[in-house]
């Protein structure tokens, strides 16, 4: 059975990409390139001439002069054919890197297949426990007029800063550049005022404020950053995953 990878428009895969947003039902990282002119390039794949999904390679922004696969979804009746698919669409679209997430486990699994030197880039987490974290002397409120550098009137209310004795120690906030109902919560905590929990109790604040709003926390941080890392779990966020990155071996596709 042949199975083939040709260039297509995005309204090609539009239903295909929908189901894989179904699929993960997590964050992610890298949807929004999608939605960026000029930053990706969409294949159909097909068995006997039959579509049964895509697979999409970023061309532009960070990835500009390195062709990297980011996603790539079969549907699940024709899984037992993934490896030639991948080998078809590797061959067409000719990346040079891969980068996807490891809680994508067809992706993942490719990667593991066909890419070498992989590295974790961030650690991705998920809301899995309830706070009440309370330090004392602290509070949380919506940022001021300009508190916040470059915040627009309709990101203030998914800002947030924490007060102690009426100075502004810490400030963060949900950003919603990936696949909505996801909001990617970040947080900033002034050096005088590290180390006294601030920046856990800022992470629980924005997570209610990101529940009430109707939508769903998520967060990642680099690998190597142990603050960052002990606050999200402090704060009830649980490591889900992380976004890999590796080089496709030369050969790959054994031609």
């Amino acid at each position: 059975m042949t199975c083939a990878a040709r260039r297509a428009q995005p309204d090609d895969i539009a239903a295909w990409r929908e189901a894989y947003r179904r699929e993960m039902a997590c964050q992610i990282i890298h949807d929004s390139i999608h939605q960026r002119p000029g930053w990706t390039q969409e294949y159909a794949l097909s068995i006997e001439r039959t579509p049964v999904g895509y697979g999409s390679v970023a061309v532009g922004g960070p990835w500009q002069g390195t062709p990297t696969l980011y996603e790539f979804y079969v549907e699940p009746s024709h899984r037992v054919r993934v490896f030639s698919l991948f080998e078809a669409l590797l061959e067409t679209a000719g990346p040079t890197h891969l980068e996807v997430q490891s809680n994508d486990p067809l992706a993942a699994a490719m990667l593991h297949t066909y890419a070498r030197s992989v590295i974790s880039e961030s650690i991705l987490f998920h809301d899995q426990v309830t706070t009440t974290l309370a330090p004392p002397g602290a509070g949380f409120r919506a940022p001021a007029a300009g508190e916040i550098p470059d915040l627009v009137a309709e990101q203030v209310p998914w800002h947030g800063v924490v007060d102690v004795g009426g100075v502004a120690a810490a400030t963060g906030g949900i950003l919603f550049h990936y696949n909505r109902p996801y909001g990617d919560i970040y947080m900033n905590v002034a050096e005088p005022h590290r180390r006294r929990g601030l920046g856990a109790f800022l992470v629980q604040e924005l997570k209610r404020v990101c529940y009430a709003g109707g939508h769903v926390p998520a967060a990642r941080c680099n690998p190597g950053n142990l603050a960052s890392r002990l606050t999200l779990q402090k704060a009830g966020f649980v490591p889900c995953g992380h976004v890999l990155k590796g080089v496709v071996q030369p050969g790959a596709t054994g031609t």
